[in-house]
C-alpha cells in the first residue's frame, strides 16, 4: 500500500520526497509505505484549510448539507467495515475482535451522531420587554488542526473529524506516523463523497515538525490534540501565539476500586479487562487497582492466575484476547518501567517479559504484567505506562480508598465496584475523574462528554460538549429601530 498526503483535494507526495514504512507490530512486516512530510508540507495543507473555511465552500452550506455529506462518509465506512477492521489490527497490532465490534462501529456511528445533532441545532431567541430580541447562535471556529494518536488510529481522528466538519470548520489532521493507514482509507471516502477540496487535508510526519508546525501556526484557530501530558503542554505553549482554542485529552493514571462485598470472580474479570484491553494502550486504562485489605491477596492471587492465561499474539487471529505493543520504541518503554518496578521493591506476581515464543519473537509483545505491594512513591504508581502492567494498592475503608485513588496528577478515569449502592455513589462522587464507572469499565457512549481533570486535559470530547468545542458562539441584540441612549448631557 503506498500513502499519500492528502491537501487541497489532491493526493501528494511529501515535498522533500520522504517516505517510512509502515509496519505490522505482530510481524515486524512491511504493510505500507507512508509520506513522511514536514513542516512545509503542514504550511501546504493550513494555506488549502484556510482559503477553503475564508470561502465558505463549506461553512457557508446548510447544516442539513453538511450532515448529508457525514451520512454519506457513514455509509461508505459501513460498507467498508470488514476491511477496515482488517487494516486496523493489521498496522495497529490489537485484535480483529476490538476494531470490528468497537472501533469501526463506532467511528460509522459518530459521524451520524454530529449529523443528526448538527440538524437539529436551533438557534436561541429571546424578547426582552422592550420588544428588542437577542439571538445566541453557533459558528464555525476556522481551521482545525487535529492530532491524533496511535491506540486507536482511525475512532480517535473520528472523534474529532466528525464534530469539526459538522460545524463546518476545514480540518488539517496528523495521525501518527507509525499508524496511517485507517486515516489514509478515511480520506480516500472522503475525496469519493465529494468533499470540497481544502476542507479536510491530511498531512504525514513528525510530530516535532507537522504537529508543531500545526500548534504555532497563526493561520490554525483550534488545536485538538490526543496524546501525552508531556506533549499537550508544550502544545498549549505553542498555541498561545495566537490564543488559539484548545481541546487536549491527556494521560492517565486511572483507579478501580474493589470493595469486598463484590461478586469476586466478576471484579477480578472486569479489572483484567480495565487495563488488558488493547495491551493497556488506552489513555483511560485502569491501570491502578485498588482492593479492599480483607480480599487483597486471594484477589492478587487469582488475579495473577487468571492473567497468566490470557492468550498473547497476532491480533489478527480470532482467538487471540491480547495483541501486540504498537511500535518497537513502545514496548521498549515499558520493559523499562518494568525493570524500574522491579528495582524499587513492587513484587512481581506475574508477567514482567517480553513474549518472544512460538513466533512472537518477530513482533512487538508483552506478557500481561501485574505488580503487588507497591506504594505511592514508585513511578510504576505514578507514571501512566500505557502498556499491560497493572499496581496494585491495599487500602482498608472507605475513606482510605478514596484518598489513594485522587492521590495522582491526574484525572480521566476510575470506577468502583461494590453491592452497596450508596457507598459507590458516595465514592464515585469523590474520585476527581472526568470519566468513571460504577461496577464496570471501559464502556462509553457516543452521547457521553470524553475528558479528564487535572493533568488529564482540557475540554471534552463526544456528546453535545463535542460539538460545542469546534464552535464559536455569538450573542447579537437587535432593536428594530435606533434609539437615543439619553446617556450624555450635551
Amino acid at each position: 500500500m503506498n500513502i499519500n498526503m492528502y491537501i487541497d483535494g489532491k493526493w501528494v507526495e511529501a515535498s522533500n520526497g520522504n517516505r517510512r514504512d509502515v509496519l505490522n507490530p505482530a510481524t515486524g512486516e512491511v504493510i505500507a509505505s507512508s509520506a513522511d512530510g514536514s513542516a512545509d508540507d503542514a504550511k501546504l495543507a493550513i494555506k488549502a484549510a484556510r482559503k477553503a473555511f475564508d470561502s465558505g465552500i463549506w461553512s457557508n452550506l446548510s447544516p442539513d448539507e453538511r450532515a448529508a455529506c457525514l451520512y454519506r462518509i457513514a455509509d461508505r465506512l459501513e460498507e467498508k467495515a470488514a476491511e477496515l477492521a482488517r487494516l486496523e489490527s493489521a498496522n495497529n497490532g490489537k485484535v480483529i475482535r476490538a476494531t470490528t465490534h468497537v472501533d469501526i462501529p463506532v467511528s460509522i456511528q459518530c459521524f451520524r451522531y454530529y449529523a443528526d445533532m448538527i440538524k437539529d441545532m436551533k438557534k436561541e431567541t429571546y424578547t426582552r420587554a422592550d420588544a428588542s430580541e437577542t439571538w445566541i447562535i453557533h459558528e464555525p471556529i476556522g481551521v482545525c488542526g487535529l492530532i491524533v494518536p496511535w491506540n486507536f488510529p482511525l475512532m480517535l481522528a473520528v472523534w474529532q473529524i466528525a464534530p469539526a466538519l459538522a460545524a463546518g470548520n476545514t480540518i488539517v489532521i496528523k495521525p501518527a506516523e507509525a499508524t496511517p493507514v485507517s486515516v489514509f482509507k478515511l480520506f480516500e471516502i472522503l475525496e469519493e463523497v465529494g468533499l470540497p477540496a481544502g476542507v479536510a487535508n491530511l498531512v504525514l510526519g513528525p510530530g516535532s515538525t507537522v504537529g508543531n508546525e500545526l500548534a504555532e501556526s497563526h493561520d490554525v484557530d483550534k488545536i485538538s490534540f490526543i496524546g501525552g501530558t508531556k506533549t499537550g503542554k508544550s502544545i498549549m505553549r505553542a498555541a498561545a501565539g495566537n490564543m488559539k482554542k484548545i481541546t487536549l485529552e491527556l494521560g492517565g493514571k486511572s483507579p478501580l476500586i474493589v470493595f469486598d462485598d463484590v461478586d469476586f470472580e466478576i471484579a477480578v474479570e472486569n479489572a483484567m479487562f480495565g487495563i488488558f484491553h488493547n495491551a493497556g494502550q488506552v489513555c483511560s486504562a485502569a491501570s491502578r487497582l485498588l482492593v479492599q485489605a480483607s480480599i487483597y491477596d486471594r484477589f492478587v492471587e487469582r488475579l495473577a492466575e487468571r492473567a497468566g492465561k490470557i492468550v498473547v499474539g497476532n491480533g489478527e487471529i480470532e482467538h487471540i484476547e491480547m495483541g501486540a505493543i504498537t511500535t518497537e520504541a513502545h514496548m521498549n518503554d515499558v520493559l523499562h518501567y518494568i525493570q524500574s518496578g522491579m528495582e524499587e521493591g513492587a513484587r512481581l506476581v506475574c508477567g514482567g517479559k517480553r513474549l518472544v515464543e512460538n513466533g512472537l519473537e518477530r513482533g512487538y509483545f508483552i506478557a500481561p504484567t501485574i505488580f503487588a505491594d507497591v506504594d505511592a512513591s514508585m513511578r510504576i504508581v505514578k507514571e501512566e505506562i500505557f502498556g499491560p502492567v497493572l499496581v496494585v494498592q491495599k487500602f482498608t475503608d472507605e475513606e482510605d480508598a478514596i484518598r489513594k485513588a485522587n492521590d495522582s496528577v491526574y484525572g480521566l478515569a476510575g470506577a468502583v465496584f461494590t453491592e452497596d449502592m450508596e457507598r459507590a455513589k458516595r465514592v464515585i462522587s469523590k474520585l476527581r475523574a472526568g470519566i468513571t464507572w460504577i461496577n464496570s469499565y471501559h464502556l462509553a457512549y457516543i452521547e457521553g462528554p470524553w475528558g479528564g481533570y487535572k493533568q488529564s486535559g482540557i475540554g471534552r470530547a463526544l456528546g453535545a460538549a463535542g460539538l460545542e468545542h469546534f464552535m464559536e458562539t455569538k450573542q447579537i441584540n437587535i432593536h428594530q429601530h435606533a434609539n437615543r441612549v439619553g446617556w450624555y448631557a450635551n
